[in-house]
């Protein structure tokens, strides 16, 4: 065993593997992320901190464990029934969508349901203003949301470890370097987990915007799981754009607010003055 990580430490191809999939591990895990800084900010301020770091650390347990079982996760690919639908030939011969689902189809399908879901709930929460008994809603949190959000966690965290995982195997044979490039990728996780949360919660425009960006998401698990396939790094540029625009739409917006205080301070100044020097 320690022969073979000897030999992986000194391979540049493996090492060129490890780079890869850390970063790519660290992108797929921006979803997960998104998911649980929302989920968390919907608790009591002194249970945020604790759920997050419960969720991304089963997170880690889910991804390390489905990599100890690496040949079941494998066979989660074959198909298990077939409707026998199958679309037209896209530009590289192969049907735009078919129907012969493999269990890794029915969990992404069921995950994509589920974000969908949570993610219009979500919205709807934010734009009516009436409250409701929601136990999630923002309005009547409570002590015992925690126990209700970590369950989501999980079960989105089932989701995207199996897809995290999957995306490992295509990119290299050796488990070590996965599970290092796992461990790594969910520290950083850990890591921005708190930044990103807060940074959210301090800016509602930008909750809208991770609202819609898990209505993508939740689409495109949809579609993977009917075999049609949307490349990440689409769905990726369309985030970092959108990321951009609000960033620039906050920038606009923080430079009015200041510009607005000054005058007003401007004024406030001349009125006082205006008042310690009545006849002038």
């Amino acid at each position: 065993m320690f022969d073979g990580v000897s030999a992986l430490l000194t391979d540049p191809a493996a090492w060129a593997a490890f780079l890869t999939l850390v970063v790519m591990e660290i992108v797929l895990g921006i979803d997960n992320l998104i998911f649980i800084s929302i989920l968390s900010n919907k608790l009591p301020e002194h249970q945020r901190q604790r759920t997050r770091r419960i969720g991304i650390g089963l997170a880690l347990f889910m991804r390390l464990a489905l990599l100890s079982l690496i040949g079941f996760i494998v066979a989660l690919t074959a198909p298990v029934f077939d409707l026998g639908i199958v679309g037209p030939l896209n530009g590289h011969g192969e049907p735009s969508f078919e129907t012969a689902f493999s269990w890794r189809d029915i969990i992404l399908i069921a995950g994509g349901l589920f974000l969908l879901w949570k993610a219009t709930k979500e919205i709807h929460h934010a734009v009516d203003p009436t409250p409701t008994h929601d136990v999630m809603d923002a309005k009547n949190a409570v002590i015992n949301n925690a126990g209700a959000a970590i369950l989501q966690i999980i079960m989105l965290d089932l989701v995207f470890s199996i897809d995290s995982i999957l995306t490992a195997v295509g990119m290299t044979d050796h488990v070590p370097i996965m599970m290092a490039a796992v461990v790594i990728a969910v520290t950083v996780m850990l890591l921005a987990s708190d930044p990103l949360a807060n940074f959210i919660n301090k800016n509602p425009t930008v909750v809208m915007l991770a609202l819609g960006f898990l209505l993508m998401i939740g689409a495109v698990l949809i579609a993977d799981g009917f075999g049609v396939h949307v490349p990440k790094g689409y769905i990726y540029a369309a985030m970092a754009f959108s990321a951009v625009v609000e960033g620039l739409n906050m920038a606009s917006r923080n430079s009015q607010a200041k510009k607005t205080a000054s005058i007003a301070a401007a004024q406030a100044e001349l009125n006082r003055r205006e008042t310690a020097e009545p006849g002038v």
